[in-house]
Order: C-alpha cells, then sequence, then structure tokens
C-alpha cells in the first residue's frame, strides 16, 4: 500500500494547527481546486472522535464520493481518518502533530490504494501518489499560512 509522509513546520502554537487541520470549513477553503464539499454527517465546525464526514469532490474531471470515518482522536496530538465507503480500496490519513518550543511540526501519513486491481497499483504507483501529494501541500501551505498569520495576530 502506499504511502505519502509530508512534514510541515509551522510557527504556531500546537493547539491552533490541529483546530485547523480538523475544522470542516477551514478544509473546504483549503482544497478549493477540487471543490470539496461536506455533503453528509459532520459537515461544519471540529471533527471529533467517531465523527463521519461525507464529501463530494471534482478529481480528474469526475465528480468523487468518499465517506470517511475519524477512527482515533487524541486532542491536541493526533486524529486519523479512514474510509468507510468510496474509490479507493485502503485510505487511512493519520493528521500527526508535535510541540517543538513555541512551534508545530505538523505529520501527514497517508496509506492509500486504489481498487481496479492490477491497473490501480499501476495508477498508484505512477500517478496517484504525486497527485496526494500535491493535494496534501497545498493543503498544508495553506493552514500553515493561515496558523502563523492568527499567532501574529495574538502576539499584536
Amino acid at each position: 500500500m502506499p504511502l505519502v509522509q509530508i512534514e510541515t513546520f509551522i510557527n504556531a502554537d500546537i493547539q491552533t494547527c490541529f483546530d485547523l487541520a480538523r475544522n470542516v470549513d477551514f478544509y473546504q477553503k483549503s482544497i478549493k481546486n477540487s471543490r470539496e464539499i461536506a455533503i453528509d454527517g459532520k459537515t461544519t465546525g471540529l471533527v471529533e472522535a467517531n465523527d463521519f464526514i461525507t464529501w463530494e469532490a471534482k478529481h480528474l474531471g469526475f465528480v468523487r464520493h468518499i465517506t470517511l470515518k475519524v477512527t482515533e482522536f487524541n486532542n491536541p496530538s493526533l486524529f486519523v481518518d479512514e474510509i468507510v465507503e468510496g474509490d479507493f480500496k485502503a485510505y487511512k490519513h493519520e493528521h500527526i502533530f508535535r510541540k517543538s518550543n513555541n512551534k508545530t511540526i505538523m505529520i501527514d501519513k497517508f496509506y492509500f490504494e486504489s481498487n481496479w486491481g492490477v491497473l490501480g497499483k499501476i495508477v498508484d504507483k505512477f500517478f496517484m501518489k504525486k497527485y496526494m501529494i500535491n493535494i496534501l501541500k497545498i493543503r498544508n501551505k495553506t493552514l500553515k499560512e493561515k496558523a502563523e498569520k492568527i499567532q501574529l495576530e495574538s502576539i499584536s
């Protein structure tokens, strides 16, 4: 199963970063290109343990639906969402937060496996992994900018 792992260093406190990462409204704004919309379950606010969210998104020109469940939750250091229903055979996203002085290290560990057997493995290796890295980097850049802005405003 492919793994995407990205570390993002953020000049903001851990709670701000954690809350932004689990904020459904902020997430929708941070991934504008794919027009991801929460359409069922937890559709606004902060996700908590055992919450479900069904997302509708446009990826690669197709509208897709995926339902995720928050399967692990430890405020402010970890939450994990996993697929319940959708286009992936497997999907697990670990959102890990570590405090480092007054800064935060945000680690995304994203495990996935497409459906479609051998064809899916080829798509994952040569396309999907890069595609997912790009989506996570865009989201993380937006989260970093917002968290650092909040941090600066709290100091002023």
